[in-house]
């Protein structure tokens, strides 16, 4: 993987983080609708497990090393 594939992947991970946080703040305090929280919220941990992997993969693939 490319270094600009690479920072591209890290700006995607951060989005959905930022994403997964809006959807546990509607499915916690805005929603009362239990299906729809159960969705919300499934989403968004869907969301942060896939940031998880994607910083993981990221920091320990190490540099690419050309330029």
């Amino acid at each position: 993987m490319s270094s600009l594939d690479k920072m591209w992947l890290s700006f995607y991970a951060m989005g959905f983080m930022v994403v997964s946080m809006g959807l546990i703040y509607v499915s916690r305090h805005k929603l009362s609708n239990r299906l729809l929280k159960f969705i919300f919220a499934f989403i968004a941990y869907v969301l942060l497990i896939f940031c998880f992997l994607a910083m993981v993969y990221l920091v320990f693939s190490g540099p690419t090393g050309g330029s």
